[in-house]
């Protein structure tokens, strides 16, 4: 049979001590620690209420063995002028019968046994044998080595017999084991309700505990806003109040992150913007002059000779190509700059449309689009969120999910924790939600979803993308709308 070595042993015993130690609650490891303590403490209190036990009983037997012997002197000296010899040894062990720890026996001179009482005498009133038997190895460990002492009846210088004592010491031991018991029971009870004031206590004490591992999962979800109560203990109260500071700081920071990237997400769109119009306003117009003079040259292309004429008509056509392709790039240039509707016609009109588009270009698919009632526009920043948010999740659900039906659903609401309604603060709610493949937890973002995150959370906002496989993938945003973030 293999033998594991020493190095081999302990990553095995370090994983036991894991998992029966490091993996319980401090609570519970406290309490631990205080049975074993107490544990102990009762083996060391048996140990030593054993051997004072032991000790105890061997005086006792002792001192029971000599006033037995000393009533047997006593009783020959006082039975002998009164009562006949052959009466007298008879009578002896019913005169000796109060002695306790012993068992006496009465020989006739030839050494035969005459009477034998029953074992061990009664203390206060009670019978040995009424009392409950000690267990064997409790008896082993309190009884003393049994001692045996004749004592020769003498009447008239005439030896008529002897008188046997022997030591019984089952009384003794049946007496300290129902003291014991006894006094283990009381120790027992009080030990339990220890623990379950130390179990209640611990709890008391630790609780803080509790609540800054609660608020440190706060932190990492991050909800900054969280505080925690101040508690008595000085110690408790020091790491309190580091981890308030450290969410006050958190929370600063965060405020000022979103300043900042809310004034970076605005400069990007003003840029674009501009950029937008000058697209639309300088180079539409250029293209389209370029387009009506080589239509211009096309038309007077027909009072040259036939083959000049051919010619220029041909150079004339391919130009008008080239700037209608040229046209087509500048409208989607304009379109993924920015979608020249936005602030100009209603959100929901924009949005409507947008849906429609792409129902128009995927017939096959089901598409809903389900607005509540909206503001004509929230902000060109929220605005241009909201919809390259819904072209992003549209067109994802089309390339990669294999869906058949895809909801879109848009609203305000009022926020749900209290700090926000403290501020009257609202929040649009989009929901984009497909019927398809869903979506892999170990499937890596793409640049499209990580930059809809950061739009949303540059403005405060929340991005959520939930999906199983074969379940569907569904997009939830938030953006406050009202309160501070409206504000700024």
């Amino acid at each position: 049979m293999a033998v594991l070595a020493p190095a081999a042993r302990r990553p095995a015993l370090q994983g036991v001590v894991e998992k029966l130690w490091h993996r319980r609650p401090l609570r519970v490891q406290l309490l631990i620690i205080f049975v074993v303590i107490d544990f102990i403490a009762a083996l060391v209190a048996g140990s030593v209420t054993i051997l004072k036990a032991r000790t105890s009983t061997s005086v006792e037997i002792a001192a029971s063995m000599e006033l037995a012997e000393l009533l047997v002197g006593e009783a020959v000296n006082l039975m002998q002028q009164e009562v006949p010899a052959e009466r007298f040894l008879g009578d002896l062990s019913s005169q000796l019968r109060l002695v306790r720890h012993v068992r006496i026996g009465v020989k006739d001179a030839a050494g035969n046994p005459l009477a034998v009482r029953p074992p061990g005498g009664a203390a206060d009133g009670l019978r040995s044998d009424e009392r409950t038997p000690a267990p064997a190895w409790f008896a082993a460990l309190i009884a003393a080595p049994v001692e045996t002492r004749n004592v020769p009846v003498i009447v008239n210088r005439a030896p008529i017999g002897s008188v046997e004592i022997v030591s019984e010491p089952k009384d003794e031991i049946a007496e300290v084991w129902e003291n014991t018991v006894a006094l283990a029971a009381v120790a027992l009870l009080l030990n339990l309700a220890v623990v379950a004031f130390l179990y209640l206590l611990f709890g008391r004490v630790l609780d803080p505990l509790t609540g800054v591992a609660a608020g440190l999962a706060d932190l990492e979800r991050a909800r900054y806003q969280v505080r925690l109560p101040r508690p008595q203990p000085h110690e408790l109260a020091a790491i309190t109040d580091r981890f308030n500071a450290l969410a006050e700081a958190l929370e600063a920071t965060r405020a000022e992150n979103l300043r900042l990237n809310h004034r970076i997400i605005t400069a990007q769109d003003d840029e674009r913007r501009r950029t937008a119009l000058d697209l639309h306003d300088e180079v539409g117009p250029s293209l389209f002059g370029l387009k009506a003079n080589a239509a211009s040259i096309a038309s007077a292309a027909g009072e040259l000779p036939e083959g000049i004429g051919r010619n220029v008509r041909d150079r004339a056509r391919d130009m008008l190509a080239i700037i209608e392709h040229v046209q087509s790039i500048n409208r989607s240039l304009l379109n993924r700059l920015r979608p020249m509707a936005l602030g100009h016609v209603p959100l929901q009109d924009v949005l409507s449309e947008l849906v429609r588009e792409r129902a128009q270009q995927h017939p096959q698919l089901v598409f809903s689009f389900k607005p509540a009632t909206l503001q004509r526009s929230y902000g060109d920043s929220i605005d241009l969120t909201v919809y390259r948010c819904i072209q992003e999740s549209l067109t994802n659900a089309i390339r990669h999910a294999q869906a058949k039906h895809i909801g879109i659903d848009l609203g305000e609401a009022v926020a749900a924790d209290a700090k926000a309604e403290r501020d009257s603060a609202r929040h649009l709610k989009l929901t984009v939600r497909d019927d398809g493949l869903g979506i892999d937890s170990r499937t890596p973002i793409g640049f499209g979803i990580s930059g809809m995150q950061e739009r949303v959370q540059a403005l405060g906002g929340h991005y959520t993308v939930e999906g199983a496989s074969g379940r569907g993938t569904c997009v939830q945003i938030a953006i406050p709308v009202g309160g501070a973030t409206s504000a700024a």
